[in-house]
């Protein structure tokens, strides 16, 4: 099993590499995001952030912009929003990416009205994404979302998109899956999805907030999800996505969810 951490993109991505690296994770999850890590600022660090990388003998994978809209109903800023992904993954393969994380279209606004309308334009997107990732060998990962982004929340969602694109992996957001009324969907997507499940994200929460608390300081059952990993022989890479000002507690949890996972 590996264990990484994201950058905040709101902080300066060589600061973040320094920070992650000094905490002796295994790799960083790249987030190509505005305002500290666009492709621009990647790519005009690059030749830093690779000796970076290998004084802490980091491993890199990525996470595709986050904040664009795929699936928008104006064709000229879906259209933005895939330049922006194609971006990312061109600067993610000049890194060294083999892996990279992606974030369905929200399906939000008026979108609501006219879901069809909307869920077909996110997954002409998820198309284009996947076939650009293909000319950079990058495997795609799409990332569950939770309910109210009303698209790609539950299996029932993926085994559609597994079909439309098998060649298609999966990101499982333990903390996404916690966001519908206190019910907790990742055991559903790993008995579901047990060959398609290529990374994970970590974190915690009260079932009402995508809060990215420290593994613990909410209500998931991390132990009996762990127990269903293992039963899958899951030992790929896990994020670990906490944010908190003290990066201290994301020691603490990489800590914990070693110690939880070599227990069982």
């Amino acid at each position: 099993m590996k264990y990484g951490a994201m950058n905040f993109p709101i902080k300066p991505i060589l600061n973040e590499i320094k920070e992650i690296g000094e905490l002796d994770f295994d790799y960083i999850e790249i987030s190509v995001d505005a305002p500290e890590a666009t492709p621009e600022k990647i790519l005009e660090k690059k030749n830093t952030i690779n000796e970076l990388l290998q004084n802490y003998n980091l491993e890199v994978i990525g996470h595709l912009p986050t904040f664009v809209s795929t699936s928008d109903l104006y064709e000229t800023i879906r259209k933005a929003s895939i330049i922006e992904n194609f971006k990312a993954l061109e600067v993610l393969s000049d890194l060294g990416v083999k892996k990279a994380v992606l974030h369905p279209g929200y399906i939000t606004g008026l979108a609501k009205f006219v879901f069809d309308k909307s869920r077909k334009y996110a997954i002409e997107s998820i198309k284009e994404i996947l076939e650009k990732a293909k000319e950079f060998g990058i495997k795609i990962c799409l990332e569950n979302m939770f309910s109210q982004s009303t698209f790609l929340a539950n299996p029932q969602d993926f085994k559609e998109i597994f079909d439309l694109f098998p060649e298609i992996f999966m990101t499982l957001d333990v903390g996404h899956a916690n966001l519908d009324g206190g019910k907790n969907r990742s055991i559903d997507f790993i008995n579901s999805f047990p060959t398609k499940i290529a990374h994970i994200h970590m974190n915690d929460n009260f079932g009402k907030e995508d809060n990215h608390l420290p593994i613990g300081a909410g209500i998931i059952d991390f132990v009996k999800i762990l127990r269903e990993l293992k039963s899958i022989q899951y030992d790929d890479t896990i994020t670990i996505e906490v944010f908190s000002k003290d990066r201290d507690y994301l020691r603490i949890s990489k800590d914990k969810l070693k110690g939880l996972w070599e227990k069982l």
